[in-house]
């Protein structure tokens, strides 16, 4: 049996133009990145968001989201792949967009974020290491602000910023547990002002979450302008646009904006742009692609990370709000291997049949048919085949949903491509056609607190939440401050419905404790902290590192 990479690189595409002109663009449209990945020009991108603006010349969006993942796997990005592709071959104009992978689950413990099997964007080496640069890009930005604001405390601090309350944290792109924690400016008086700092993974910064919220460079001038940096000594918030050099940070971002363009391995045209994690940001890719996608897709098919719990959630609470879109249906992913994690079952247990099991850790997929029922938008579930799934495990998933109120589709994606997804993607197309009355699962208005007491009860099942008292007392400044309509962007543990990851199922009537929050001023959202949730990963005893090797014709090999 052929891995992921092997059946990429035989894969034979087609030059990035010829994709684009599915789409009805021209050379011109697009500044090329090779022969196989391309971005929007400016022009092109400002023309497809215009377009975009008019909801009745608008594609119908598609979300896909999953159930609590497992070590089992789950394989939401296959699926979205699989229907995109899937959507073509029974005559729809279908666009994919997904967001960019980044390159700590790489070299960790998740591998590529490019789909699998016969259900892939290409070339999938690229994508997953270093694709056009955005997230470099977004990193040298996130540093040449932390690095302004060390030299404005070494020029003199004319704001008169306490360097005890700066919370700009710096970023890299791995996961480096030991830069949580670092101590800057050691050394003599003109290396800088010592302080304790911190780091975090490039794809939970605030610059990664503006400008995948961001339209234009001026928008994303202004976001990055009103970010909050830190306080004076009087205890006054300090924006970065203060140290007057937006500008500069800007133009590290004029290429990051826009999206990019590649292909499935069928040659349906996907954007890529944008990668925020879901459990410790807000998990979508950018608002740029999928408008532009929007504009020239009859479908267009996109995933938000982690589960309906997560990154679902985000999407309609945080990026639907902000921009006025919609889905008109939702996947939820599902495997017969994970519902049986969720029924007790061990790894190495899963390839033996199990009905007892999945009845059990149904009760996983079911919270999260009523997680999506809270926004309004009709449902069905994918059940991504694996081999070793039976007909008995399969008809028993599917008479489930029916019972829960909605449908399983089998989708075999993995193993024939878009040929193994066109019921999923005949039944997404009927459920688009239907009328929905899409909601916000709470109002802009609302306090914080409020919001953050929602979401516990509502997505993640508790009883109530336990807020640390400087979590309380942080989300009174803000509000003081004028930021209590700003939606909340929960991290958290993304191995359960709860803030535990050892907490599998369906876990109900518990305590969801708040230990902290921060304000994402730019970003336009309040993140708040539960659990033990970091935003720096650390890899695990056996990374994926350990499986990655290239040979001296730049082949690859090992990334999934």
């Amino acid at each position: 049996m052929l891995s992921d990479i092997e059946i990429a690189q035989k894969n034979e595409m087609l030059p990035i133009l010829e994709v684009a002109k599915k789409i009805d663009f021209v050379q011109d449209d697009l500044d090329f990145y090779g022969t196989y990945k391309a971005k929007l020009s400016f022009k092109k991108m400002n023309e497809l968001q215009a377009k975009a603006q008019d909801s009745s010349k608008r594609g119908k969006l598609i979300l896909v989201t999953a159930m609590t993942p497992t070590a089992a796997g789950e394989g939401k990005s296959t699926v979205t792949v699989a229907l995109g592709d899937g959507l073509r071959r029974i005559g729809k104009k279908s666009v994919i967009a997904l967001r960019e992978p980044s390159l700590g689950p790489c070299f960790g413990v998740k591998g590529g974020a490019c789909g699998g099997g016969y259900a892939q964007v290409v070339p999938m080496e690229d994508i997953n290491l270093h694709f056009t640069g955005d997230i470099h890009a977004i990193t040298a930005a996130n540093n040449l602000m932390a690095a302004l604001i060390d030299n404005h405390l070494q020029q003199g601090n004319e704001l008169g910023i306490d360097p005890r309350t700066i919370s700009w944290k710096r970023c890299v792109d791995l996961n480096d547990r030991a830069l949580r924690n670092v101590i800057v400016g050691l050394g003599t008086r003109v290396d800088g002002v010592p302080r304790e700092s911190h780091f975090q993974i490039s794809v939970a910064s605030e610059i990664m979450a503006i400008v995948c919220l961001s339209k234009s460079i001026t928008e994303l001038k202004e976001r990055i302008s009103k970010i909050t940096i830190a306080e004076t000594y009087d205890k006054r918030p300090v924006l970065f646009g203060e140290l007057k050099c937006t500008g500069a940070v800007a133009a590290l971002l004029k290429d990051a904006i826009r999206p990019n363009l590649v292909q499935t391995l069928e040659h349906t045209p996907a954007f890529i742009h944008g990668g925020p994690f879901a459990n410790i940001a807000h998990g979508c890719n950018s608002i740029n692609a999928t408008l532009c996608a929007l504009a020239c897709g009859d479908y267009v098919v996109t995933e938000a990370g982690f589960a309906a719990d997560l990154g679902a959630e985000k999407f309609m609470d945080i990026k639907c709000r902000m921009n006025g879109i919609s889905p008109s249906a939702a996947v939820i992913v599902v495997t017969i291997r994970a519902i049986k994690m969720h029924g007790g079952v061990a790894k190495a247990d899963l390839s033996a049949e199990n009905t007892s099991a999945i009845e059990k850790g149904f009760a996983n997929v079911r919270a999260h048919i009523k997680n999506m029922a809270n926004f309004g938008v009709p449902v069905v579930l994918a059940v991504n085949k694996f081999v070793t799934d039976t007909d008995a495990e399969i008809s028993l998933v599917q008479k489930l949903a029916e019972d829960a109120g909605s449908k399983a589709i089998l989708c075999e994606g993995w193993g024939k491509g878009g040929e193994g997804a066109t019921a999923l993607a005949e039944c997404v197309s009927e459920l688009c056609s239907k009328t929905s009355e899409f909601k916000l699962l709470y109002p802009s208005d609302m306090k914080l607190s409020d919001k953050i007491k929602t979401l516990a009860t509502k997505m993640y099942h508790a009883e109530r939440v336990e807020f640390e008292s400087k979590a309380l007392k942080k989300l009174k400044q803000y509000e003081d401050q004028g930021y209590g309509n700003l939606p909340i962007c929960m991290a958290k543990t993304q191995n359960s419905i709860s803030h535990d990851k050892n907490l599998v199922g369906a876990p109900e009537g518990y305590v969801f404790p708040v230990r902290d929050v921060q304000l994402y001023s730019g970003a336009g959202f309040v993140v708040a902290f539960a659990g033990d949730i970091m935003d720096m990963p650390g890899l695990p005893k056996a990374p994926s590192a350990l499986n990655i090797d290239v040979d001296d014709n730049g082949i690859i090999t090992g990334l999934f």
